[in-house]
């Protein structure tokens, strides 16, 4: 059996970076990770570009966009915040470049890069990185890790192996993009551990919808449009910016980001309207750049200078080519008719619907296409000065294994840094 001073589970951002920071003054440590390659995650963070953190800086509107969970990164950030992050990566030679939003990329737009710096620094602290190696379960000894039990791929020697540590860091993120390896099991691990596992949901993910004619424009980006999500008649978020059609439903920034905050209401479930509670709505407004009388006034003019058109070609004018087949579905104007037959009050309800396309979410696309989970081990039994476990004694804990969740904007990624520096620093 093989003994370490620290064993952290899990090579993603978090366990790289509390692995590296554990290991500079000496200890010895060793990080397992079941996949051939560590980070693969992290290799296809922003698109590739890695997004590494977000230049805001005031704490406390930083905090913010965690929801009411953040309240428990005040210390882990006020420890290794996000000006620290980037002077990590910069000292290392990572030029990097704020873009909007405040969004941090390496000035370079590789991922890669990133993954190096991060498997340099653990080289440098001699971490010892166990790929294709898969723990199988936690030995517990009272309130304490007592050992491994780990199956190595690959490997020559037969069966199950044990390994062993003083100390142990749980870094196996959570349940999103499972194919990267993130499959949930940590929340088995924190359990058998004594932990409460809040239950896992996706967040940043695509949205499913009732409607079918959104298959229409599937594939299709829409640029600076507007989208609104409603309870009833209350307004609950509205984002601007970019979306897109998908068969299922919708996707794209905005409803990813979106997203985070609608899974928290009823969805309609069977279709009907009239299921007796207030639902999530959503609408479209394509021209949000236009109030509805200017964007009247602009289609009447251009309808009168286009007079002996026909109503699918008069829409070029207003509509991307992309978008014509599903406005023309929506529309009540028949797609053949003459402009110059077309009444005022049809006229009105193009408007309409150009500002106002609606639609009913039936739930999400799941973790197979969410960046994110929220969910996972109760912050109420974490110590949020040192990520140590109030429960297992020689237990801690980094990254998106715990129940915090941010926007798209390299929110996410900067949990990972501070909760994994915090744990490298107080884990021996």
């Amino acid at each position: 059996m093989e003994k370490f001073d620290i064993a952290v589970i899990g090579g993603g951002p978090a366990g790289l970076f509390a692995a590296g920071t554990a290991a500079k003054d000496g200890a010895r440590v060793v990080l397992i990770e079941k996949n051939p390659s560590v980070g693969e995650k992290l290799l296809i963070a922003g698109k590739g570009r890695c997004n590494i953190t977000n230049a805001e800086e005031d704490m406390n509107t930083f905090i913010s966009r965690y929801g009411d969970n953040g309240k428990f990164l005040y210390s882990a950030f006020s420890q290794f915040g996000a000006s620290d992050a980037i002077d990590f990566f910069n000292s290392r030679g990572i030029k990097t470049i704020v873009e909007r939003g405040g969004r941090v990329f390496p000035e370079d737009g590789d991922a890669s890069l990133i993954l190096k710096c991060l498997l340099s620094f653990c080289k440098e602290g001699r971490v010892l990185i166990n790929r294709n190696t898969e723990v199988k379960n936690i030995v517990m000894k009272g309130n304490s890790i007592d050992r491994l039990i780990v199956k190595m791929s690959g490997s020559r020697e037969h069966g199950s192996q044990e390994i062993e540590a003083s100390c142990y860091i749980l870094a196996t993120g959570g349940k999103s993009f499972p194919k990267t390896g993130s499959t949930g099991d940590g929340y088995i691990f924190a359990a058998r551990a004594g932990h409460t596992i809040i239950t896992p949901r996706p967040v940043i993910v695509p949205i499913k919808t009732h409607e079918t004619w959104v298959k229409l424009a599937k594939g299709f980006d829409l640029r600076n449009v507007k989208l609104t999500a409603w309870l009833g008649t209350e307004k609950i978020s509205e984002r601007f910016g970019e979306m897109e059609f998908a068969p299922f439903g919708i996707s794209g920034p905005i409803v990813m980001d979106m997203s985070r905050e609608i899974i928290e209401y009823p969805f309609l479930e069977s279709g009907k309207i009239d299921q007796g509670q207030d639902v999530i709505s959503l609408t479209l407004d394509l021209k949000p750049a236009l109030d509805k009388e200017t964007l009247l006034s602009r289609v009447m003019r251009e309808f009168e200078a286009r007079e002996g058109a026909r109503f699918n070609n008069a829409l070029r004018a207003f509509v991307p080519a992309h978008l014509l087949p599903l406005i023309l579905h929506l529309s009540d104007i028949p797609h053949d008719k003459p402009i110059k037959y077309i009444s005022e009050e049809e006229i009105c309800e193009f408007v309409n619907l150009l500002k106002c396309i609606k639609m009913y979410p039936s739930g999400t696309a799941g973790f197979n296409h969410a960046i994110v989970t929220r969910g996972g081990v109760s912050l109420k039994e974490i110590d949020p000065a040192t990520m140590r476990s109030k429960i297992c004694r020689n237990l801690w804990f980094a990254g998106e294994v715990i129940d915090i969740d941010g926007p798209t904007g390299g929110f996410n990624l900067q949990n990972c840094w501070s909760t994994g520096a915090v744990a490298g620093r107080n884990v021996f």
